[in-house]
């Protein structure tokens, strides 16, 4: 196996990772806390987002990648369709990530403007 083959493996595992591992472990950690602060949830939508774009870009790199190899398995898994398929694990991601951020956002812009009305109607009297 020369260097290439090695780079190639390497990469593909993190595909794994950063498609699999990474996001299973977050969607994880939210499920099981019972207490959760907007902070921890707004770094872990941050991190889903971030984690798909790392993601698409190494599969992206790997399809490249595929076309150089001397391996018929990886043309046919990452130059084919079936590549696009592996694409929808980061887009389901970065969306799951994208929703918890602006759940979070909405969550505080309606808890403003009840804040704005309830300081105003004081005034008000």
């Amino acid at each position: 196996m020369n260097i290439i083959d090695w780079q190639f493996w390497i990469e593909f595992l993190l595909v794994i990772l950063f498609s699999l591992l990474i996001p299973g472990g977050i969607y994880a950690v939210m499920l099981v806390k019972h207490s959760i602060s907007r902070m921890t949830v707004l770094l872990l939508g941050l991190t889903l987002i971030a984690v798909a774009g790392i993601d698409a870009v190494l599969l992206h790199h790997l399809a490249n990648e595929a076309a150089h190899t001397r391996a018929i398995w990886d043309d046919r898994l990452l130059t084919s369709e079936l590549s696009m398929a592996l694409y929808l694990l980061p887009l389901v991601t970065a969306g799951i990530g994208i929703n918890i951020v602006s759940h979070l956002l909405i969550r505080h812009l309606t808890e403003a403007e009840r804040n704005f009305y309830r300081d105003h109607e004081d005034e008000e009297k």
